[in-house]
């Protein structure tokens, strides 16, 4: 071969190696159309699993499967009969398998499917080394078939059954909104009430800029009414800052709430409980063992207007600060809403005035412009009865020891800011286990970690020796606990964050099977809303700390404790629980179904009762729901990040195991100090307080947050490093 053919056939070679390039991205093309069709119908397949009447055989001809094939992507078509099934099961030997049968075996239990063990790095600050380290074990995520040897049930008396999603017509329900029902910005400015503040147990009124005396009398509300209108006519709203009028006389009664319900309705030739009317004015009174509501109308004219008293301590405790402090704390609250909402009006409580200030910020283009559709009421039911608030739980011996050691008090910093970034919005898609199980471990994966709730079958393994991380439902007062005892098995509903926290914390993933489930888009409907009062919150916790007058700085704490307020129960008017009615029937008459008995005179009987959900356009329990939700994951592990990197954990399960004493909403109590750093930034760990020396175990709630008081003033006292 001369130079010139030499030359030439490396041409060609190029020319062949151009079009071999070409024919390989044409098979791989291909091999990806083909991979992904097989994967369809894989998980068509491991659909048609979930209908009780499919068989095996006849889904294997409809996809070009053989039998086997079918039954390997979906055990529970398997028609062998069930007594063979378990006769092989038992013979360790037998390896032929037995000729299909035409008709496949009923299951008896729901289909469920094994959500995969997530894998994280360890922690990067110093933390105490985990008790158990234990390799992560992929598993699969195919339906699997009850275990034939059931882990043991959770040991807490008096389970609670939670509701499940129906299957059929009434099942499409829980994928639906209310029609005409939608939250939409406001095109109207709120109205300000004359408002007045009153030290009920020194007498004295702080109206506008003035301070006066007032003569209360036996401080009835009717006494109350007629001393504040004498000296400020026109008042609408008052605000008890100390004295609590309503706790008068409580020995006499049973109850707290009894005593504070008869001093509402004392009787009074004057007044009447007003009956409501307008945008802003809501009807009888709300029955509170410590921040009740009184709504009062004049006798004579009732329709003329109405007067509301209520508790300082709706906004914040004011902790022995006067009247004058109290009303300029308010005064400086309105002040700084007011920078970042140029219509801000302060209402009559932190949950009214949440809720109107996040209506301001409904977006006006966009895909939401027209407002946020109010789910179907079944699943706003639905998500009251499963989705629980924050993680109340008193840690007992022999889980930690009978004489602490110490006992110190984290709590989070305005946490519940830290979660409103993203929030499910829109109408939910319902994932059956099939097709849980039909996903890809990147799509279960994606879908855990997307605003979604979850009805789940947990398994705590073998080995666990750290606090419980999931909420499992009882009946009584408490209404969820936190089961740790390793091996106990319990089902439960619970929020996309805390099932990836099973399933991916540092010290041993738990087994966690899906039973089904709804799955949101991810959304912002409370970002900008959080943005804002995270603003005013920082506004102000800076001007307590640096105004140069103390009753100033103690004012601008108090108002940045409102904002605390405006959140948290904004954030909690959203669940829009079913509503409490209350109301007095003439002593003789007959009265409504279902109600409870309050309280009882010579004339009337005061009474309450649910009256389900209302119409409510901003009724949105799956924003509380997921918040909450992250909250309590927060509460276990909680990641420091600077810009987009994760520089360090903290939360119980990075504290040693036997050193958590209490949860507490937003707060941990445990036996010792932590290294964890404190920035002043929503959602950090302060150090709340610190009570040395043996401390006796606490065996209630009560006598924890009497030692809880004394741990903060001993801190006080010696300061703090943080």
């Amino acid at each position: 071969m001369d130079r010139k053919s030499y030359t030439a056939e490396l041409a060609s070679l190029r020319e062949l190696r151009a079009e071999i390039t070409a024919a390989e991205k044409v098979v791989a093309s291909a091999q990806k159309e083909l991979d992904k069709l097989t994967a369809q119908r894989a998980r068509r397949v491991a659909g048609l699993a979930g209908y009780e009447g499919a068989q095996a055989a006849a889904v294997a001809k409809a996809s070009g499967l053989s039998v086997g094939d079918v039954v390997r992507i979906a055990p529970l078509l398997d028609p062998t009969p069930a007594a063979v099934r378990a006769a092989k099961a038992d013979d360790p030997v037998s390896v032929a398998a037995p000729a299909p049968a035409p008709e496949a075996e009923p299951v008896a239990e729901p289909v469920v499917a094994v959500a995969p063990a997530l894998t994280r790095p360890a922690p990067v600050l110093e933390q105490p080394a985990p008790a158990v380290a234990a390799p992560v074990v992929p598993v699969s995520v195919a339906p699997v078939a009850p275990v034939a040897a059931a882990p043991r049930p959770v040991a807490e008396a008096g389970p609670r059954e939670l509701p499940t999603l129906p299957e059929g017509p009434a099942g499409a329900r829980f994928e639906a909104v209310t029609t005409g029902l939608v939250s939409k910005r406001p095109n109207f400015v709120q109205q300000a009430r004359a408002t007045v503040f009153l030290d009920a147990a020194a007498g004295v009124l702080a109206v506008r800029d003035q301070v006066v005396r007032v003569d209360l009398g036996a401080r009835t509300p009717g006494e109350i009414l007629d001393a504040i209108l004498a000296t400020a006519p026109g008042t609408e709203r008052i605000y008890i800052t100390a004295g609590a009028p309503w706790h008068a006389g409580a020995e006499r009664y049973s109850t707290l709430k009894d005593a504070v319900a008869a001093w509402l309705n004392t009787p009074s030739e004057r007044w009447t409980t007003a009956v409501g009317s307008g945008r802003d004015k809501l009807a009888g009174h709300f029955v509170h063992q410590r921040q009740p509501v009184g709504r009062y109308a004049p006798a004579s004219a009732p329709d003329s207007g109405s007067t509301e008293i209520r508790s300082m301590g709706e906004w914040f405790d004011p902790d022995g600060a006067d009247v004058v402090t109290c009303r300029d704390a308010f005064r400086l609250l309105w002040q700084a809403l007011r920078r970042h909402w140029d219509d801000a009006v302060l209402m009559g409580s932190p949950s009214q005035t949440g809720r109107d200030l996040w209506s301001r910020t409904i977006p006006t283009t966009g895909k939401w412009a027209g407002g946020y559709p109010v789910l179907s009421e079944e699943l706003r039911g639905l998500l009251h009865a499963t989705g629980g608030q924050g993680r109340t739980e008193l840690i007992l011996p022999p889980r930690v020891p009978e004489q602490l050691p110490a006992l110190v008090e984290y709590d989070r910093t305005f946490a519940y800011a830290k979660h409103l970034w993203k929030s499910p919005v829109g109408t939910p898609r319902r994932i059956t286990a099939a097709a849980f199980a039909a996903m890809t471990e990147a799509e279960q994966v994606k879908a855990l970690m997307s605003c979604s709730h979850w009805n789940v079958r947990v398994t705590i393994p073998a080995g666990w020796n750290h606090v419980g991380l999931l909420p499992a439902p009882v009946t009584g007062d408490r209404a969820w606990v936190y089961p740790a005892t390793p091996g106990a098995t319990f089902t439960t509903w619970a929020g996309g964050a805390e099932v990836h926290l099973a399933l991916s914390n540092h010290l041993m993933p738990w087994k966690v099977e899906i039973l089904g489930g709804l799955l949101f888009e991810d959304g912002k409907p409370l970002d900008e809303w959080g943005k804002r009062l995270k603003a005013a919150w920082a506004d102000l916790t800076n001007l307590s700390k640096l105004h140069g007058d103390e009753r100033q700085r103690t004012a601008a704490y108090l108002a940045s404790r409102a904002v605390r307020s405006v959140l948290l129960f904004g954030l909690g008017g959203f669940a829009q629980r079913p509503r409490l009615v209350s109301g007095t029937t003439p002593v003789g008459e007959a009265l409504p179904a279902g109600v409870e008995i309050l309280d009882q005179d010579d004339q009337v009987v005061t009474w309450q009762r649910q009256a389900g959900f209302s119409r409510d356009p901003y009724a949105h329990p799956e924003w509380a729901a997921y918040v909450w939700s992250g909250a309590r994951a927060a509460l276990l592990d909680m990641k420091y990040r600077q810009g987009k990197e994760v520089i360090g954990y903290a939360g119980a399960l990075h504290a040693k195991p036997g050193t958590v004493v209490y949860f507490g909403t937003d707060g941990i109590a445990l036996t010792e100090r932590q290294p964890w750093p404190y920035r002043g930034e929503p959602g950090d760990y302060l150090l709340k307080g610190h009570l040395t020396g043996l401390v006796e175990h606490p065996t209630s709630q009560e006598q924890y947050l009497k030692l809880r008081g004394q741990g903060r003033a001993e801190l006080a006292a010696k300061g703090t490093d943080q």
